[in-house]
């Protein structure tokens, strides 16, 4: 892809294959379906693919929502502190339109990892908490699978200086539109069928693990001693999510995971960090929790550390996991050797858990359930969920029955066996 633009043939035909990925396998749009997509400004070219092939399987309508890194800095340097004490109730008001539509949702994440940094964690924690606060609807119907959504990234300048200082400034765009489309699996003629054959991988490895029916995993590496209890009516899931009409969506690409809940109160031990965290634009590094009865008891970080200590206090529910997620270290993307900053890629190239809350389709009917069925059922409630990745070459993983039998689960990084358990 060398000197890669939007003009150049083999480029433009791998974006529009990236753009009928994201529309036929990501968001699996139907016709007739509205389709609403948030992105920053310099995704422009690529939006407008999307845009294309969305009307082009009989989208209703797509709309679009711009976004500037350098007015959203401006907003947190300069607003006076009331701007951040409630969020827009316009914006309330279009994420309920989407979901009262059947919408899909397209987000392009591609934010500067260090886009506040030096700014007060304060300000930071307030913003999201009240964003979180005013979206409660629509987090439950993302994690409930009640709307259509997707998130993918393209290349920004400051994201690529980000990822690759140590080569020529003109080609840090290029190079990182290499890294997301080839771990995207945006390859060859037929990428479609490739990302059909991908899923149905990764559906066999959780339909292993549930077949298993898991009391609990053991995390052991240099830096990690963890016990994870998991609920008795945990589910793994993988890539493609079914919605109750009958669509399977799948709403993250890349995606290399299977995932499960935990048990809100059977976590115990310590896990180290092994991949920077960008949390709302600032990097959290080289951090560990410490868990007593699945509460996260102690934390330290080389750097972050207060934009931590406010995540963990966002809310009682941030004082928990709400995921555990198994990623081999041989995965496509972690074998690339590229520190992304950006946790779409990097949740994917390393196993990872997250902070907040579970996500419904990991409980048994758990899509039909409340908040306090949820709970009941051993799964943690929070307004928020941030992964963090914790995997590692030299991380071990069993898996312990309920009848006591112990299940090599990972060994020095990788899965222990095959599918069919050999």
């Amino acid at each position: 892809m060398k000197n890669a633009s939007i003009e150049d043939t083999d480029f433009t035909k791998r974006l529009e294959r990236f753009a009928e990925v994201t529309v036929r396998v990501g968001l699996n749009l139907q016709e007739g379906q509205p389709l609403f997509i948030f992105a920053p400004i310099e995704a422009a070219p690529f939006v407008r693919m999307v845009m294309r092939k969305a009307y082009e399987v009989g989208a209703s309508d797509v709309e679009v929502d711009w976004a500037d890194d350098a007015c959203t800095r401006l907003r947190f340097e300069c607003a006076p502190e009331s701007a951040f004490d409630e969020f827009p109730e316009w914006r309330v008001k279009q994420a309920d339109h989407v979901i009262d539509r059947d919408g899909a949702v397209l987000e392009v994440y591609a934010t500067d990892p260090d886009l506040l940094a030096g700014i007060d964690p304060n300000r930071i924690a307030k913003a999201m908490k009240v964003q979180r606060q005013a979206l409660v609807r629509m987090q439950e119907a993302m994690t409930k699978m009640q709307v259509s959504w997707l998130i993918v990234s393209v290349p920004t300048q400051p994201w690529a200086n980000k990822v690759f200082p140590e080569i020529a400034a003109d080609d840090r765009v290029e190079r990182l539109w290499e890294a997301i489309l080839d771990t995207s699996r945006i390859a060859g003629d037929d990428t479609i069928a490739a990302w059909q054959d991908h899923i149905q991988e990764l559906d066999e490895r959780a339909a292993y693990l549930n077949s298993l029916r898991l009391a609990k995993l053991h995390y052991r590496s240099s830096e990690t001693n963890l016990s994870i209890e998991l609920p008795d009516g945990h589910v793994w899931v993988s890539a493609g999510h079914t919605k109750a009409s009958g669509v399977t969506i799948v709403p993250n690409i890349p995606t290399e995971e299977v995932f499960t809940a935990p048990k809100r109160d059977g976590v115990n031990g310590v896990v180290r960090s092994t991949r920077p965290l960008n949390y709302g634009g600032v990097l959290i590094d080289d951090f560990t929790l410490t868990f007593e009865d699945g509460r996260i008891t102690g934390c330290t970080a080389k750097s972050g550390l207060e934009t931590l200590q406010q995540l963990i206090e966002s809310d009682d529910g941030a004082h928990y996991l709400g995921e555990v997620s198994l990623v081999p270290h041989n995965s496509p993307i972690s074998q690339l050797g590229i520190l992304f900053y950006n946790t779409l890629f990097d949740e994917n190239a390393s196993c990872h858990l997250a902070i907040g809350n579970a996500i419904s389709v990991c409980i048994e009917g758990g899509t039909e359930m409340t908040k306090d069925e949820l709970t009941a059922n051993g799964a943690n409630y929070s307004l928020t969920h941030v992964d963090f990745m914790m995997g590692s070459a030299d991380l071990d993983i069993d898996g312990f029955t309920h009848d006591g039998r112990v299940i090599p689960i990972f060994r020095q990084g990788n899965w222990a066996t095959t599918v069919d358990g050999n």
